[in-house]
């Protein structure tokens, strides 16, 4: 390798971490031999340059986040995560397991909750969730299907084995910086990415706007889709805007709807129109102010009974938080050998759960060496890393956990793998994570060839979330022979031209839109 790398043998030493991109004696895997050889032939004035330009790139197309009051391009490195064709293949298979078992719990929580009598969950575990909404109860959704889209957070531990962190079936996002990562990278870094057969992710509109057709009331014969925002104003938007134009469907706000009849129209210049899909991008609490909650301006009165009625398909479902829920997460490997009859394909992370007398005891006493985690909680927000907490910090969670055991789990500190980044002038290893992106059209579950990779660009971090200093990633997945998973064909009637459009907006960072 070339002088870029002379000082990174010795700090990738100091980590337990399993580096993604060097094995021992740090000769790179098979799968970066492209990006090493293309790294390889540049200078570190070189390489610099191009990240610098991929960052103009970002603020021009207004691909930025809110950093501390400050603007900031999205930080995206020089340096893709490369996955494997076989790696990627037990991701994918695991992935679009666990979104069959978490559709299989969440029919199942509200119609008949045979998982409870049947004694795999607790009754009160579902019950006592935030996000569990009984409002929503003994009604099948138009087209059948709860989990339309999912991220599914994935890390690799220090043996190299992939683990689910935790699962996003609500409002998940990134998928559109997953998009502009592509783009920007296939500039950035043309040499590796021209020689390494990368599989493409720019079918993910196309398959989402099927996925939604497909899964309209039965009685439309051409379903009208939209997508709705909470508006210009979220941290989101950007995503918002994309999507709706890549699919060539209206983006919409609560103000733009209106329900009458139990069924749900859009304000237009030519009159009223009738919706038949919501893509929603708000949570389920400001959906509906006649169902959650009575302030809110950000919904449409009326819209849940339409769902009810069976005249308006929303996605993803509403009441599907209870599945994100981490004390339920540490359930669905039993989901999966409840409702599908096999052995999960890719593990969970070790997990306490604290509402448990012996494990709340256990983890009371190692609080230093723990990470412990509200099981309501996004975006990184108000977990503890034990091993970096202060003292005041410790007895403070201490007493919430005491207070509340039901609301906390506790995980070991995992070293999440490490990939190349540039920081601070120079490569260093740095922990990263994944979230791949599944559609479920109610027949197929098709997961996208790669997935939001996110960064922690502060050494030794294992914080990766963007408003708390993190960056992203590129991620390629090695071409090969698609896996039954991705050979799926798209459901008929999906547009079959992918618009160039790419829309401009502003203001990017972690959001309740997870």
């Amino acid at each position: 390798m070339s002088d870029l790398f002379q000082d990174y043998a010795e700090a990738a030493a100091r980590s337990a971490a399993y580096d993604e991109m060097f094995g021992p004696g740090q000769i790179p895997r098979a799968e970066y031999a492209h990006v090493a050889a293309a790294l390889g032939a540049q200078t570190l004035a070189d390489v610099t340059g191009r990240a610098d330009s991929m960052a103009r790139t970002f603020l021009d197309r207004g691909v930025t986040f809110d950093f501390a009051g400050e603007e900031r391009p999205f930080p995206l490195d020089i340096v893709p995560r490369v996955i494997s064709s076989a790696d990627w293949s037990v991701l994918e298979r695991g992935v679009a397991q666990r979104v069959r078992a978490l559709e299989a719990f969440l029919a199942d929580v509200y119609g008949k909750m045979n998982v409870v009598s049947d004694g795999v969950i607790p009754r009160r575990l579902v019950t006592s969730s935030t996000h569990f909404h009984r409002e929503v109860s003994g009604f099948d959704p138009a087209g059948g299907v709860r989990v339309h889209v999912s991220g599914i957070d994935v890390v690799r531990d220090d043996a190299g084995t992939f683990r689910v962190l935790e699962d996003n079936v609500r409002v998940p996002s990134g998928v559109s910086y997953v998009l502009e990562n592509r783009r920007a990278m296939a500039k950035g870094l043309p040499e590796a990415f021209a020689q390494s057969s990368v599989r493409p992710v720019e079918e993910y509109p196309r398959r989402l706007l099927s996925a939604l057709r497909k899964t309209a009331p039965p009685s439309v014969a051409d379903p009208t889709v939209v997508v709705l925002t909470p508006g210009v104003f979220n941290s989101a938007y950007f995503e918002h805007t994309l999507l709706a134009g890549l699919m060539g469907v209206e983006l919409v706000e609560g103000r733009d709807l209106i329900c009458r009849g139990n069924r749900v129209y859009m304000r237009t210049t030519a009159g009223e129109q009738r919706v038949d899909v919501i893509y929603k991008r708000i949570d389920d609490d400001f959906l509906d102010p006649l169902q959650f909650r009575s302030d809110s301006v950000l919904g449409c009165p009326g819209i849940v009974n339409a769902a009810r009625a069976g005249n308006v398909t929303i996605a993803n479902a509403v009441g599907n938080g209870v599945a994100d829920d981490k004390l339920v997460y540490t359930y669905v490997p039993d989901m999966i050998r409840y409702y599908l009859a096999e052995e999960p394909i890719v593990p969970n992370v070790d997990t306490f759960r604290l509402e448990e007398p012996a494990a709340r005891e256990e983890v009371l006493d190692r609080l230093d060496e723990l990470v412990v985690k509200p099981v309501g909680g996004s975006g990184g927000k108000g977990l503890v890393i034990g091993p970096d907490a202060s003292k005041e910090e410790l007895e403070e969670l201490r007493a919430k956990v005491l207070e509340d055991p039901r609301g906390w789990i506790a995980q070991p500190v995992l070293q999440l793998s490490t990939v190349p980044t540039m920081a601070g002038g120079r490569f260093g290893p740095r922990h990263v994570d994944l979230r791949p992106f599944a559609i479920n059209d109610g027949d197929d579950v098709w997961v996208l060839p790669g997935g939001l990779t996110r960064v922690a660009l502060k050494e030794g971090s294992l914080i990766v979330n963007s408003s708390q200093g993190g960056g992203s990633k590129d991620t390629w997945v090695l071409g090969g022979e698609p896996s039954p998973a991705s050979a799926a064909s798209a459901a008929p009637g999906a547009v079959r031209e992918r618009t160039s459009v790419w829309p401009i907006a502003s203001n990017w960072q972690d959001s309740q839109d997870q």
